[in-house]
């Protein structure tokens, strides 16, 4: 291998993993509390680097390969969480209520009723698990192991999916965290294969 080449690939490897850390860093300080400004900064940071990533005609090293793999997963499960809930918060203007368990609490069905029932608890493990299998199945070149992931999380889900707000919920919530999930991973993949 000539001088430049490794040069090339060293300097390009840093730069994606520069780009990966600042948006694990972004999603990290809002994690609990999702803010539009850093969650989108982040996404424009992950976009770049899959840009970036498809375009360079050159790999990261293996070092630099492995960090970018573990971090890139990283930002993957992690980052779905905020994103997942920022776009939840805006598409149902916050008037959803999240109950004690990581459920949603479900209006009451009949007049009068106090009780309101929490549906589709544990959804933050899920998502976290569902986003850790996405990534990895991404990144070692097997993206057809999303479509059994999914296929599981709704035949799971299915009994949970009787009122408006849980399937409102369950399709949105679905498509934003495995959106962020892929483009990671995506981004990493094409950096290091």
């Amino acid at each position: 291998m000539f001088l430049p080449e490794a040069i090339a690939r060293t300097v390009f490897g840093a730069l994606l993993l520069a780009a990966v850390v600042a948006a694990l860093i972004l999603v990290l300080v809002r994690h609990r509390r999702p803010a539009s400004g850093p969650l989108l900064a982040a996404a424009v940071l992950l976009a770049l680097s899959l840009v970036a990533a498809a375009i360079s005609p050159v790999q990261a090293p293996l070092p630099i390969a492995a960090a970018l793999a573990i971090v890139g997963t990283a930002v993957a499960v992690l980052g779905g969480d905020p994103v997942a809930r920022r776009v939840l918060d805006l598409a149902s203007d916050d008037g959803v209520r999240e109950g004690r368990h990581g459920g949603i609490l479900l209006r009451a069905t009949t007049p009068g009723s106090a009780a309101t029932p929490e549906v589709m608890r544990g959804g933050v493990t899920i998502g976290y698990l569902e986003r850790a299998a996405a990534a990895l199945s991404i990144v070692v070149g097997y993206p057809e192991a999303i479509a059994v992931v999914v296929a599981i999380k709704g035949i799971a889900r299915f009994t949970e999916l009787g009122s408006p707000e849980a399937r409102e919920r369950f399709i949105i919530g679905t498509l934003a965290s495995l959106g962020w999930a892929c483009i990671a991973a995506a981004a990493v993949h094409l950096a290091i294969w």
